[in-house]
């Protein structure tokens, strides 16, 4: 018998809070796994295009809204899965899932191969947010929060872009079948490292103001845990402004690599040391400044200064948004898209705990299914899709230049986000205000 069964409840607790750093460790590299499997594709789309004769818009198509698909849709139930039964087993199987299926993305030899291998990457992939957030929000108070998902954050901006480093330079070497493997194996290994040592914590265990939920506590219904995030006008807002945002991010994410080659002269290679890299710690370092000026203002001010905190950093970074896509000097393009990116990464954890903050304790887990099911369809589905699509009509009239037209018009949604975040901050600013 384990022994962690005969402990009491106070042992558990305790036992919990203490590992509670090296929980959110191991969640943060599986998310990175889960970004650079995911991302990977952004640097790969010009040898895979020349490989299996593929258009700009079923490339769009594998980029997102293929994975999208599935990956959000069975978010929804395996969340709920998990508001009903321990998240840690949960996370590691969907780990293994993913992992095999990039490996066995480099074995596609058309266009239908490669996308069942994506639907299994996004199907494995499914499993894995919203049991994490509902975890990292158990284990951290709402003062704390931000920043713990800030860090939690950094798998999405070091994964995404330490994917294409090593998928550019192994695909330069040994082709983009081989990156494919190279990514995607190890996460079967820590897949088993994960259900070693990640805790399942108590929900609730951390928000003091609210009494601990016990494990047999009865969970509401879907449709009743839709309506409780429909109906709180701030979480909406919320889920709104990082769908936009999303929407936007991942158009650059997954066609950055393919517009820095066709339109700034680039190679894949020059794109993987010189942009990848150094974009993704300038994201991650945003990310945690983000998360820490957060907290700050939180703990001055109330929850809802977090909203205005991102508001100010996307107001911020939007015009250097817009000149990476309008200057045809190289040194100039990449100079706005950092100085961009130090600005634009710090959206993703406070926006992640100002949503956990707001959700009731046994629907954390199906209101983070709820914001992936939405980030994902209309983000990560739509926007690099559209690109694609976009790129294509546009080609008769502009040739090579099509790419940078598309990502300059998905660009401009940017305002419509930041209005979203300013309205959240105002929601909650009022519920604060009469609690």
């Amino acid at each position: 018998m384990d022994a962690s069964t005969t402990w009491s409840q106070d042992e558990r607790d305790a036992r919990a809070l203490r590992r509670r750093g090296w929980t959110l460790a191991l969640l943060t590299i599986a998310y990175f796994f889960s970004f650079m499997d995911r991302q990977i594709l952004a640097i790969l789309l010009e040898a895979i295009k020349a490989d299996l004769k593929l258009s700009d818009t079923q490339l769009g198509l594998l980029s997102g809204l293929i994975f999208a698909l599935f990956y959000a849709t069975l978010g929804l139930p395996i969340a709920r899965l998990a508001d009903r039964s321990s998240r840690s087993n949960i996370i590691a199987i969907s780990l293994a899932v993913w992992s095999g299926m990039t490996a066995l993305c480099g074995l596609a030899q058309n266009f239908t191969h490669l996308m069942l291998a994506r639907i299994g990457v996004g199907i494995g992939e499914a499993g894995f947010g919203p049991p994490s957030q509902s975890i990292i929000a158990d284990l951290y108070p709402p003062e704390k929060r931000a920043s713990a998902m800030a860090i939690y954050s950094l798998g999405v901006l070091l994964g995404g872009g330490l994917g294409i480093v090593i998928g550019g330079f192994v695909a330069h070497s040994y082709g983009w079948r081989a990156a494919m493997m190279v990514v995607g194996l190890p996460g079967i290994l820590l897949a088993i490292i994960m259900k070693l040592f990640v805790v399942e914590p108590r929900r609730g265990l951390s928000d003091g103001q609210a009494p601990a939920a016990p494990a047999d506590a009865p969970a509401m219904g879907l449709w009743k845990g839709i309506a409780t995030l429909w109906h709180n006008r701030a979480a909406f807002h919320l889920v709104a402004a990082i769908t936009i945002t999303s929407l936007v991010g991942y158009a650059v994410t997954g066609w950055g690599p393919s517009y820095m080659q066709r339109s700034l002269g680039m190679s894949m290679l020059d794109v993987s040391k010189y942009v990848a890299l150094p974009a993704a710690f300038v994201a991650g370092f945003s990310a945690m400044i983000g998360g820490w000026f957060c907290d700050r203002a939180a703990k001055s001010k109330g929850i809802y200064a977090q909203s205005f905190v991102v508001m100010i950093m996307k107001l911020v970074a939007f015009p250097f948004a817009l000149g990476f896509y309008f200057v045809d000097n190289l040194v100039l393009a990449l100079g706005s898209y950092f100085v961009a990116a130090i600005f634009a990464g710090a959206y993703i954890g406070p926006t992640y705990a100002m949503i956990q903050h707001l959700a009731p304790l046994r629907l954390r887990a199906t209101w983070a299914a709820l914001t992936l099911l939405s980030t994902s369809l209309l983000g990560l589905g739509v926007g690099p899709f559209a690109v694609g699509q976009v790129s294509d009509m546009l080609r008769p009239t502009y040739g090579a230049e099509s790419l940078r037209w598309a990502m300059f018009s998905v660009a401009m949604l940017t305002p419509w986000g930041i209005f979203h975040y300013w309205r959240a901050g105002v929601l909650m600013k009022r519920q604060e205000a009469a609690a």
